[in-house]
């Protein structure tokens, strides 16, 4: 809306927009100072102050919220699958460890025409040294071998030196023992592959070399890599994973144990084998046919 206003000075006649009303500024003929008749407009107020949250930041707080309590939600559903993934993983590994052993009992067999004993005894026939001593060439631990003194007991103060040079093979990563002790021993005594301190030859395995244990693992044993001591068949309990203290065949995998053949084939036993079929797989010739599981 325009104010008609008159200079009293040069008596000009102009339309004024009415936001100029109540201002003081020169005539645009004259120059000299006028004012414009009427009230100033006034300001609108400011728009009060609010303490009022966001909507779109309400929201994102409610993602945000949401979010982290799915991802703890998440996390709590896929744990189980992660710890699996990872055992299956340490299974997979202690299963190459024991084709590993195999390998080099093979190859021991190859060089000396016999699988080597549990163990070497010394003139009272008392174990001096064990099987997974003799088989460290074919390892690939030829320098801990060649450091080994065979005139001293295992234990011995120089033996003893070479404990920290167990072979990576010696040890299945599920076990939570020092990486100075083996959860794999041979099963030994009358009628096996490690036949009372005394080695067999492939002609010797008459059930047949797919049909019969000579490695197993065992949980709790608390044997020293370099000691003879392994799991007797007439003295173990024959139930897998029935005990952890080194009496019987046994594994922290849930579910089983994993034993060597003398074929060089390597099986997850489950804890169902009923102990008849396991006291027939660990015999070299009982000639008792047998169905494996």
């Amino acid at each position: 809306m325009a104010i008609q206003f008159t200079c009293p000075h040069c008596g000009a006649t102009k339309n004024v927009a009415d936001h100029y009303a109540g201002q003081t500024g020169p005539c645009a003929e004259c120059g000299q100072p006028v004012t414009i008749p009427g009230k100033p407009m006034m300001a609108p107020p400011p728009k009060p102050s609010t303490s009022r949250t966001s909507p779109l930041v309400i929201v994102l707080l409610v993602l945000v919220v949401g979010l982290f309590g799915c991802g703890g939600i998440l996390i709590a559903l896929l744990l189980p699958a992660v710890q699996a993934a990872r055992e299956a993983a340490r299974r997979a590994q202690c299963a190459n460890n024991l084709r590993q052993i195999g390998l080099a009992l093979h190859n021991y067999h190859d060089t000396y025409g016999t699988f080597p004993p549990a163990y070497m005894a010394d003139e009272d026939g008392k174990p001096m040294h064990s099987w997974r001593v003799l088989i460290l060439p074919f390892l690939e631990s030829q320098q801990t071998h060649s450091m080994y003194n065979f005139n001293e007991p295992w234990n011995s103060p120089s033996n003893s030196q070479l404990v920290g040079m167990m072979p990576a093979a010696y040890r299945c990563p599920s076990d939570p023992a020092t990486t100075t002790t083996t959860g794999y021993v041979a099963i030994s005594g009358n009628g096996t592959v490690f036949n009372n301190g005394q080695g067999s030859k492939f002609m010797d395995i008459t059930d047949g070399t797919s049909n019969t244990v000579m490695v197993a693992e065992i949980a709790g044993g608390n044997i020293n890599w370099m000691e003879p001591r392994d799991l007797d068949i007439g003295a173990m309990n024959m139930a897998i994973n029935s005990a952890k203290d080194g009496s019987a065949i046994s594994s922290f995998h849930p579910g089983g144990a994993q034993v060597l053949f003398a074929d060089g084939s390597v099986r997850f036993l489950s804890e169902n084998v009923d102990r008849n079929t396991l006291n027939l797989i660990m015999q070299r010739a009982d000639g008792q046919p047998v169905a494996i599981p």
